[in-house]
């Protein structure tokens, strides 16, 4: 294995995918390379989890009618459960 020059999907710049990095794919059973750069990806891990703070949205519990929070927005015509009754609804399933 050698290193790879590789294009960024997302800023179009080129980076390098060293033989380290090309191993630790390997042993992990990964098949796919790398389609970003190392600051993409990270500006993107970032985005998904919002710097680790949730959005939290109140609902009332379609079973119970308790007040609670959940880290979703519900959409009409679903019903919501608080954490409870999701549990209790999951283990008849």
């Amino acid at each position: 294995m050698s290193d790879k020059t590789l294009v960024c999907r997302e800023c179009g710049s080129e980076f390098l995918f060293t033989e380290g990095e090309q191993e630790f794919y390997q042993k992990r059973g990964l098949l796919n390379e790398p389609g970003r750069c190392s600051e993409c990806r990270a500006a993107r891990r970032k985005s998904r989890n919002d710097g680790g703070v949730r959005t939290m949205h109140p609902i009332t519990c379609a079973s119970c009618g308790q007040e609670s929070e959940v880290p979703f927005e519900p959409r009409l015509g679903r019903p919501v459960y608080c954490n409870d009754c999701f549990a209790a609804e999951r283990a008849t399933r």
